[in-house]
């Protein structure tokens, strides 16, 4: 089973999961989101491999930033590794997302900016552009006061759009911005989401 290995402080919690399994005669392969997840996976001895060599992937187990309760719409991007995430996703035919009760929300946007990895040559005119759609963008800092940079190379903007109304039509914008690698509005993706609460594990299913 070729499995989608995702990135943030949720989904490691489910690669270690995984990596327990393996240990106990699980076999699988991985293909990791982000280099981070690709050293964990290693460190638990989960064989990996890359979308070239597999194109499909099975089942991929991610976290989110925001679930939008019904459509399971996601805002996702905060663990800075939106644009992998994107793709291993859209290879997967499932998309499992494990998150905690506070990352259900009404509509996207209620707690969480959207995060947009960007070209870093000429950002600042992408960040003008989003502005002028009424996105209230902000550039990611690491620990050092200078740009975030992912491992794609990109520069990551948060932007801010408070609740969203619709967001297929906010995406569309965002897609259309040049500068814009990929942005964090995960659409119609999510095959399923297992919520983790004190009164313990509801799943989610598309409405």
């Amino acid at each position: 089973m070729v499995v989608g290995l995702g990135t943030g402080s949720t989904a490691k919690f489910a690669v270690q999961a995984i990596g327990e399994k393996v240990a106990e005669g699980l076999r699988i392969v991985g293909i990791p989101t982000s280099e981070k997840t690709a050293a964990l996976a290693r460190a638990l001895s989960i064989p990996l491999a890359t979308l070239g060599e597999y194109t499909e992937i099975d089942l991929t187990i991610d976290g989110a930033d925001e679930v939008e309760e019904g459509s399971l719409h996601l805002i996702k991007g905060h663990g800075g590794a939106l644009l992998r995430e994107k793709i291993v996703a859209s290879a997967s035919k499932r998309l499992i997302i494990v998150a905690d009760e506070s990352k259900v929300v009404r509509r996207l946007g209620a707690k969480f900016a959207v995060p947009l990895e960007v070209v870093p040559f000429g950002w600042q005119a992408t960040e003008r552009h989003l502005k002028a759609i009424g996105a209230k963008p902000f550039l990611r800092l690491d620990g050092t006061d200078q740009p975030y940079v992912t491992d794609g190379g990109h520069y990551i903007l948060d932007c801010g759009f408070g609740e969203i109304a619709d967001p297929a039509a906010v995406s569309a914008q965002l897609d259309a911005i040049v500068g814009v690698v990929e942005h964090g509005l995960f659409l119609g993706m999510a095959t399923e989401v297992v919520i983790g609460a004190a009164s313990g594990v509801r799943k989610l299913a598309r409405s």
